[in-house]
């Protein structure tokens, strides 16, 4: 859905959400099923998804983020130095 309607769409229609400064959610329901995938913006039309979880709550784990924080630094350090 993302890349068929665009970033700018999917931010209106709620896809995708920002959940720490560097860190961004994409959600998906199928029936009850609530995932919800992390990730970050590297260039102009690159994202990097970290990992994907079960979303239980209403509000995105801190675990998930800080998981996702240590995921973007490894792949900065792999890819920049």
């Amino acid at each position: 859905m993302v890349q068929e309607h665009g970033l700018l769409v999917a931010q209106r229609m709620e896809w995708v959400k920002k959940v720490d400064d560097d860190i961004f959610e994409i959600r998906s329901k199928v029936s009850s099923n609530i995932q919800r995938a992390l990730y970050f913006h590297v260039t102009d039309e690159r994202y990097i998804i970290t990992h994907g979880f079960t979303k239980k709550t209403q509000k995105t784990p801190i675990n998930e983020i800080k998981h996702a924080k240590v995921l973007k630094k490894e792949f900065e350090e792999n890819n920049n130095g």
